[in-house]
């Protein structure tokens, strides 16, 4: 039988989270003498009185939890979280409507980074400081995810990063609470030094703060309406590239580097094919595009590094507008949209390790078609790659496809072009943020589309970050049954 009490534990903890998190741009409006302050104050209290009620009533449930439950506790505190999230945009200045305000949120809390708000220059301080904090709590909790839920739940090949039994992790790592913990040090630390950085090469207090949030979380909610084109600095760009590839590579690896094992990072495998990846791509767009970039031989290297890292990582910054760039760009930026990052990390996409994973896969299919009976193995980072991952991976593939085509044929019913259509859909389910095109480009946003469409990207972009298997088996009927 379903356990409800471990789920309404959880789901109070989530809203009394929001409510002492709303607290953050309740103090920043205060501080800079707005009016907005009054929008935090009432969800707050509610949030609060009905959160702290959940939790009080069931204090003292154990949590053992099936895995059944385990599913519908991840897919609801995410839903939860997105929707508590939205009421601040609904109330405030802005005045979004509740599609519009829905849509921002999942954006935030997803580290998509798609925006339906214009004028960011001219929002209250409170407004922006929200969306920047949901993306640097979307960054860390889809971290905690990838490393600690996903692998129990066997989803998309993510059991080869479990952390019990025979794994190269566990040697150095071998609590999983310590490992949050360290990791939540670790990110903790990396935003503060970001901070740091950006202020003093030139933004000032307040971006310097939002800005790290959605460096690290590789979201790319900006405070300008430019993104870091309104800076037209390269050493901002720069430090923005740094922290960009860090969020891209699997936090449990940066957590298990120290000063006796330094090259732990670039010793994992699919670090090294992730930089190989960014830097060809870099190379590649270079030798077609640079004669469209202004700037001498280093600005033009800067603008296309961040770009395309901006790009793969799902952080979604623009520092110029690639479209120009010609064709090429555009098509291998689609690409490295669906690539995305490490597993592990806070970026979007199917992720590194699955394309080895297909690509050894095929090597030895391959192999057997040579020799039917020879028994071949494969191996991830020195470790045999079970049957069962091979299908994890294969399922996933089939199902990121799936989405991805009946999203982009959802968004063709409402009028949009070809090209919106893909990228939108492209976009929304790697967790990217722009697309391409005149409407949704770089130099554009979603705010002109239909109420319709920004729900079917709404659902995509939920679909694409919690990897879909852990939001369809719900809608399994035999999932259901005791």
């Amino acid at each position: 039988m379903l356990n409800l009490k471990p789920i309404a534990l959880v789901g109070g903890t989530v809203v009394c989270a929001v409510g002492f998190l709303l607290f953050i741009p309740l103090i920043t409006e205060i501080f800079y003498k707005s009016e907005s302050w009054q929008s935090y104050a009432v969800p707050i209290l509610i949030y609060l009185i009905v959160g702290g009620s959940l939790v009080i009533t069931n204090r003292n449930v154990e949590l053992k939890i099936s895995i059944k439950e385990a599913f519908i506790i991840t897919v609801l505190s995410w839903i939860l979280f997105a929707f508590l999230s939205a009421v601040p945009f609904v109330y405030t200045e802005i005045n979004l409507s509740v599609v519009d305000a829905i849509f921002e949120s999942m954006s935030g809390i997803t580290t998509t980074g798609s925006t339906v708000i214009n004028n960011l220059d001219y929002l209250p301080k409170g407004t922006l400081i929200w969306r920047a904090m949901l993306q640097w709590l979307g960054g860390i909790g889809i971290v905690v995810i990838a490393l600690f839920i996903l692998p129990f739940l066997r989803v998309g090949g993510m059991q080869l990063f479990h952390l019990e039994g025979d794994d190269p992790y566990d040697k150095f790592l071998p609590k999983i609470s310590s490992v949050i913990k360290k990791i939540v040090i670790i990110y903790l630390f990396l935003t503060l030094i970001l901070a740091i950085l950006y202020f003093s090469y030139g933004m000032n207090l307040f971006d310097s703060l939002a800005h790290s949030f959605t460096t690290i979380s590789t979201g790319g909610f900006s405070t300008h309406d430019q993104s870091f084109a309104y800076f037209q600095n390269n050493s901002i760009l720069l430090i923005a590239i740094i922290f960009m590839i860090i969020g891209s590579l699997p936090f449990l690896v940066i957590a298990q580097t120290s000063l006796n094992n330094i090259f732990a990072t670039i010793q994992d495998h699919q670090v090294r094919i992730f930089l190989l990846i960014l830097f060809v791509s870099i190379f590649i767009i270079y030798l077609f595009a640079e004669m469209y970039i202004d700037g001498n031989l280093f600005q033009k290297i800067i603008t296309i590094s961040f770009n395309t890292i901006s790009i793969i990582s799902g952080t979604g910054y623009v520092s110029d507008n690639f479209e120009r760039w010609g064709n090429y760009a555009s098509v291998l930026f689609l690409i490295l949209m669906f690539i995305g990052g490490c597993a592990g990390s806070t970026t979007g996409g199917l992720k590194v390790f699955r394309f080895q994973i297909l690509f050894k896969y095929l090597g030895l299919h391959f192999k057997k078609m040579l020799q039917p009976h020879v028994i071949i193995a494969g191996y991830f980072n020195n470790k045999s790659i079970p049957e069962s991952t091979y299908e994890s991976v294969m399922s996933f593939f089939f199902l990121y496809i799936l989405t991805f085509a009946s999203s982009a044929l959802l968004l063709s019913f409402s009028g949009l072009d070809f090209l919106t259509c893909i990228s939108a859909a492209a976009s929304a389910i790697s967790n990217v943020g722009p697309g391409l095109g005149d409407i949704i480009g770089p130099e554009g946003n979603y705010s002109t589309l239909s109420d319709y469409s920004k729900i079917i990207l709404t659902a995509t972009m939920f679909l694409g970050r919690l990897e879909m298997l852990t939001i369809l088996i719900l809608f399994l009927p035999s999932f259901w049954k005791n």
